[in-house]
């Protein structure tokens, strides 16, 4: 009888040893909760501020898992999507910001938050001849941003990069138009060209559209006669 009391008051003794650490930070073996959300903002804190952002990123997403509700859960959620665009991980970063914004609409960061969204698409335009989502969707949230937020500090910067995102697309449009061209599609050569001249006009690519338009139709003329 003796030892059972003993065995059991040694089994409460650990289990209270296991609960104790988890109470004040520290870890069982799966590594839970082994430290304070004080303790991960201020990991997190110095190794963002230090330009750590693999480290910064799993002390925030720490904080974020464990300690959903503490006070410090917002800043873990803006600085995980920071840390993922600094790690140039755009997608995963867009996520983030995403999130955040639909969670904290009225949140002071709105404005830099959609436009961090923006400049997830513009880095990662691609070359003409590719499919070019990423500049259609950097411009719906740079004019989403001027629209919103007309007096930003941003707006100079944003209207440099629409111009690069609208010349992006033009540039693709005046591509295919070109390999339609070139193949003697005339007529979908012509409807791009058409297309490239309505929709971007103040491109780069647009004078050349536009001299192109007389030139198609005329093969075309010829080709029906």
């Amino acid at each position: 009888m003796k030892k059972t009391i003993i065995l059991f008051f040694v089994l409460f003794l650990g289990l209270f040893a296991l609960q104790g650490c988890a109470f004040f930070g520290f870890a069982d073996e799966s590594g839970t909760m082994y430290k304070t959300a004080e303790q991960l903002v201020e990991e997190g804190t110095y190794a963002f501020e230090d330009k750590k952002y693999k480290k910064s990123l799993k002390a925030y997403t720490q904080l974020k898992e464990w300690y959903p509700f503490s006070r410090y859960a917002i800043l873990a959620e803006l600085r995980i999507a920071d840390s993922n665009y600094e790690l140039e991980l755009y997608d995963e970063a867009l996520t983030a910001y995403q999130e955040f914004e639909e969670l904290h609409p009225k949140n002071d960061a709105i404005v830099r938050i959609i436009y961090r969204q923006a400049l997830c698409w513009y880095k990662q335009l691609d070359t003409i001849d590719r499919d070019n989502k990423s500049a259609s969707k950097a411009l719906v949230q740079f004019r989403r941003l001027k629209e919103r937020f007309p007096s930003s500090s941003y707006i100079g910067e944003i209207d440099k990069m629409m111009i690069e995102c609208t010349n992006s697309l033009a540039g693709q449009e005046l591509y295919v138009a070109e390999f339609y061209y070139k193949s003697g599609k005339y007529k979908a050569a012509l409807n791009r060209y058409k297309y490239l001249v309505e929709h971007f006009p103040t491109s780069e690519h647009a004078a050349i559209a536009l001299n192109r338009i007389g030139n198609v139709q005329e093969k075309i003329n010829a080709r029906e006669k």
